[in-house]
């Protein structure tokens, strides 16, 4: 390329971080692109003496004149006008114009970029959408933008600003839109044929223009997309630059860690980067991308990384419960970090099921996390991943917490573990697992009396014991079979499940592991149920309330 006949004149508007905006316009010079350099009037005259010094004497660099520019103010227009006159007027080979700021950063070799805006002669990449139809527009203003007024800074005067915005609607103020001009709105960053710039520049209703945009809210969005329509010959509407927004309509930041994700972007530049992002400017200011094999654009998947984020930001992450930032429970997505299993009543029938259940699915099986005495990790741990301790204690000061942060410290991992009604469980840590869309849970119900059946144990008062342990129960079925569980529950009987305990817990087997083959696992070892009629009989007669004996009754009729 021709350093006296530069083909791209390139405007940056610079701010801040002026260091890194020197190393940029070398990049374009080096590269016989013609540069102008817009430095806020806001900067120290000693800085931008230092920048100039960096930047060295260079035949195809211009100071343009400087403006105090404030966010969405009208002199970020001007200074645009004022560099690009200057370019055009200094460099009659220019064929098109680029803006950018100085926390952009290019993302190709300059010379592609001239290559491709000299196949598209005459063409301009500016994003250009009409007001009614851009569904985008962040702050709830969008055709009110030209037809209101704003004496106000909506950022430093906000109180003031909303309220001349109300007093305008209610009284029916409307300012007149300049004929024939179609408001247009989209990214500020563009690339402009020297054709239309010169269009805008010198029409005769410039001054006119000029004073309607004035008195718009973001001018800098809508002045050149509008004017462009009016003078464009053929308009590309999307821009060279890649830019992210939050929900909040402020640039994302890119970073070190981001360099994999810009390689594949089908954009010329990215806006913003971050100042001390050293690898960035290293790798894509120099000549470092073209030592490595080149990768495909997936400008797809940038987007679908942004709006993840964008996702995780607003709703948290599933199962991440930190300080700054919780899952939000409307968000329709799971309450915990993966996929776990619960049981209940599966441990009295079957010997050693913890242990048959890990080694039949690969699973970390516990046993009842939410014993009264303490939380019976897998293997008798004492302490768990995430340094969760096996303290009853410490469990109960927040029951909820203590499961979200143990399936977190072990997402990958499926957990099953076990409950039963002598359990510390409360009513919300019931709602809350019946509520979650990992959640698996499987319930036996009424087996909260084999350990009595067996002589496990004795309280001193068996029917108020067993009342409590039946009570319980009965709150947890109630809130398994309401109607806003969205958790995987199955519930039966003891008697149902003794009718068929294979297939039973071969179904629960099939949903854990759905692309496994589980027919033919070896069923565990049942224990022996023998007297248990008769207990249950004994029960009866000294007074137990009849739900549980119903239950059994269909199995044997004995009773």
């Amino acid at each position: 390329m021709n350093a006296a006949a530069p083909t791209l004149g390139v405007v940056m508007l610079c701010h801040t971080a002026l260091d890194r905006a020197a190393q940029v316009a070398r990049f374009w010079l080096n590269a016989g692109c013609a540069v102008a350099l817009h430095i806020d009037s806001a900067v120290p005259q000693a800085q931008v003496a230092a920048m100039q010094a960096d930047i060295g004497a260079h035949p195809l660099l211009r100071m343009a004149p400087r403006h105090r520019c404030e966010w969405g103010s009208w002199s970020i227009v001007a200074a645009s006008q004022s560099a690009a006159e200057l370019l055009l007027r200094d460099f009659g080979s220019i064929g098109h114009v680029l803006l950018m700021s100085g926390a952009c950063l290019p993302l190709r070799p300059a010379a592609e970029l001239v290559t491709h805006l000299r196949a598209h002669e005459g063409t301009d990449f500016i994003e250009s959408v009409a007001v009614d139809h851009a569904d985008w527009i962040t702050g709830g203003l969008s055709r009110e933008r030209f037809t209101l007024y704003f004496p106000f800074s909506w950022r430093k005067r906000r109180w003031l600003f909303d309220r001349m915005v109300d007093l305008q609607r209610r009284f029916g103020i409307s300012r007149e839109i300049p004929r024939p001009l179609e408001p247009h709105m989209g990214s500020q960053w563009w690339c402009l044929s020297r054709a239309t710039l010169e269009a805008i520049l010198t029409h005769p209703k410039r001054a006119r223009y000029e004073r309607y945009f004035k008195g718009c809210w973001i001018p800098d969005e809508s002045y050149f997309q509008t004017l462009a329509r009016l003078h464009g010959r053929r308009i590309e509407s999307h821009s060279l630059t890649l830019v992210k927004f939050d929900r909040n309509g402020r640039p994302n930041l890119f970073y070190d860690d981001h360099l994999q994700l810009l390689r594949r972007s089908d954009r010329f530049l990215a806006r913003k980067i971050w100042p001390q992002a050293e690898n960035l400017y290293r790798f894509f200011l120099t000549d470092q991308a073209s030592k490595l094999a080149p990768v495909p654009a997936e400008p797809a998947k940038i987007d679908r990384y942004f709006e993840l984020a964008e996702r995780q930001r607003t709703e948290g992450r599933a199962g991440l419960y930190m300080q700054s930032r919780f899952p939000h429970d409307g968000s329709g997505q799971a309450l915990t970090a993966g996929p776990y299993s619960v049981f209940s009543g599966f441990d009295q029938l079957f010997r050693g099921f913890e242990y048959w259940l890990g080694q039949a699915t690969g699973t970390r099986a516990h046993g009842h996390l939410y014993a009264p005495e303490k939380v019976h990790f897998h293997g008798g741990a004492k302490i768990w991943h995430g340094a969760i301790s096996d303290s009853a204690a410490l469990r109960d000061y927040n029951p909820r917490m203590f499961l979200t942060n143990m399936l977190w410290a072990t997402r990958g991992e499926r957990q099953c573990f076990s409950i039963a009604a002598r359990d510390h469980i409360p009513a919300d840590l019931m709602w809350f697992m019946a509520k979650d869309r990992n959640a698996q849970i499987s319930v036996v119900s009424g087996c909260f009396l084999l350990p009595l059946f067996r002589g496990e144990f004795r309280p001193d008062d068996l029917l108020a014991h067993v009342a409590l342990l039946q009570k319980r129960e009965q709150h947890m079925l109630s809130v398994l079979q309401s109607r806003w569980v969205q958790a995987d529950v199955r519930v039966w009987t003891l008697a149902e499940f003794l009718q068929a305990p294979e297939r039973n817990l071969s179904e629960v087997l099939a949903k854990m592991l759905p692309d496994a083959a589980v027919a033919g696992t070896n069923q565990p070892e049942m224990q022996s149920l023998d007297g248990l009629e008769d207990f249950l009989k004994e029960l009866r007669n000294k007074g137990l309330p009849p739900v549980l004996l119903r239950d059994f009754e269909g199995r044997s009729g004995a009773i």
